[in-house]
């Protein structure tokens, strides 16, 4: 079988006097019918680094960065980037994530059980056109399950990153985890602690979208499970785990509260997936203080706050997830009147979108009903007859401008607060969106405020 190549690559193996191999997601995806990355296109070789770049400069490749404790080189062929690495073993010391030790050799097999799982040590020959599979990863592949290239208490002890890895993995290729591996990695669930946050986050990030990468269908849901399942959201999101047991409501809520925000995440769109997991973050606190969740939301925001800006998440994303868990709660009784309604969409106008997704989801979530939530129809339903009206939803669709109010007479330092009611009078009539009666307005709010 011919795996599709580039073709200087291919010229590259067949000149080098070694065999060049392709090995890692590239392979997997192939061999699993998925979409293949150019990205996860390793490259292995029994050589040493120096006679690699050799071959690969003498096939018009640049090398970019030679890495000599690993045997890692970064080079270019024909305008794509690549990352070669010789053939090695590394011992490592529990709990250390990097290992103490690189050891080279020439042995396909040693190489394969420095890897994490099977069905990412399966190694294809350019130049021969042949796979190699020296540790069983061509059966994992074909039964689409994960199990370790050793030990399964040995792999995840060497590297707790592997504790998210087969979460993410799970969830982005639907393989499942064999129960050696489960069981392995729960025995190490605790080594999560030795991984930085910046890391933590963005596996947690893979598997938040991970239907994304190949289409697997609520993929992001069964990967938070294998998390809970193996010990590791214990320790990266205790404060979402207290949740566990706690139930709620039966006449609203068929699960408990944690189940419910994984569930959340489950029918959420890809674009507010954070929001859904953290959304009710809070409800454990307020029933501990309070005995009942009254009020959740709140606290949810803080605590989300708090969680996010620990795994180091950027600012502009925390300040989004955090308002959107302040204000999901918002008419979820459908009893807000519809001028309310109609002021709270402008005011929150850039987020709106993404609130109407997070209540959905928070609806869905309840009792795995994907009917539209009533609060949500009734939004749209004023969103549509708002639009209709002609209501500007931007500074922008407003048809007068803060130079107009400070040629008007309206001092500078007042004319935004003056633009934003002018905002929310068009919000409820828009009508009133005319230059002529904004500026008349204008000068009236402005008069009223200075007296």
């Amino acid at each position: 079988m011919q795996m599709p190549l580039p073709e200087k690559l291919v010229n590259l193996a067949k000149s080098c006097n070694f065999p060049l191999y392709v090995v890692g997601g590239y392979v997997r995806d192939y061999l699993a019918r998925l979409e293949c990355e150019h990205s996860d296109m390793d490259l292995c070789a029994p050589v040493s680094a120096e006679e690699f770049c050799k071959k690969a400069e003498e096939s018009g490749g640049e090398v970019k960065a030679v890495y000599k404790n690993t045997g890692t080189v970064k080079f270019c062929l024909d305008g794509e980037d690549y990352e070669f690495a010789c053939f090695r073993s590394d011992e490592y010391i529990r709990g250390t994530h990097k290992p103490v030790n690189t050891f080279f050799t020439d042995d396909i097999a040693l190489d394969a059980r420095r890897r994490d799982f099977k069905c990412n040590a399966v190694y294809y020959d350019v130049g021969e056109e042949v796979f190699k599979d020296p540790l069983g990863g061509l059966a994992d592949i074909k039964n689409r399950r994960l199990s370790t290239v050793d030990n399964p208490e040995k792999v995840f002890g060497e590297d707790g990153l592997r504790l998210m890895r087969l979460a993410r993995f799970t969830a982005q290729t639907g393989f499942e985890p064999t129960p050696d591996c489960l069981d392995g990695a729960k025995a190490n669930a605790e080594l999560i602690r030795d991984i930085s946050a910046e890391r933590v986050y963005a596996e947690l990030d893979g598997i938040l979208h991970a239907d994304r990468r190949y289409g697997n269908a609520e993929g992001q849901y069964f990967g938070l499970k294998i998390l809970d399942e193996i010990g590791v959201l214990e320790y990266i999101l205790p404060e979402l785990t207290l949740g566990r047991r706690m139930s709620q409501r039966e006449q609203f809520h068929y699960y408990d509260v944690l189940e419910h925000s994984l569930r959340a995440v489950r029918y959420a769109d890809e674009r507010i997936r954070l929001a859904a997991l953290l959304h009710d973050v809070g409800k454990p606190y307020r029933y501990r203080a309070d005995g009942n969740f009254y009020g959740h939301e709140a606290d949810s925001a803080r605590i989300a706050g708090e969680i996010l800006q620990r795994l180091k998440v950027p600012k502009k994303t925390v300040r989004e997830v955090v308002r959107l868990c302040s204000l999901h709660m918002y008419d979820t009784r459908c009893d807000a009147r519809e001028s309310k309604i109609r002021k709270f969409i402008i005011r929150n106008r850039d987020i709106y979108e993404k609130l109407i997704m997070l209540k959905q989801a928070d609806y869905s979530a309840c009792r795995d009903d994907l009917n539209e939530a009533p609060c949500v129809a009734k939004w749209r339903e004023i969103y549509t007859k708002m639009k209709e009206e002609g209501v500007p939803f931007t500074l922008r669709q407003l048809n007068v401008n803060g130079a107009e109010l400070i040629a008007a007479g309206i001092k500078p330092a007042q004319a935004g607060a003056v633009l934003s009611s002018l905002m929310e009078d068009c919000a409820l009539d828009g009508t009133l969106n005319k230059k002529k009666k904004l500026l008349k307005r204008a000068v009236k709010v402005y008069s009223k405020g200075n007296n």
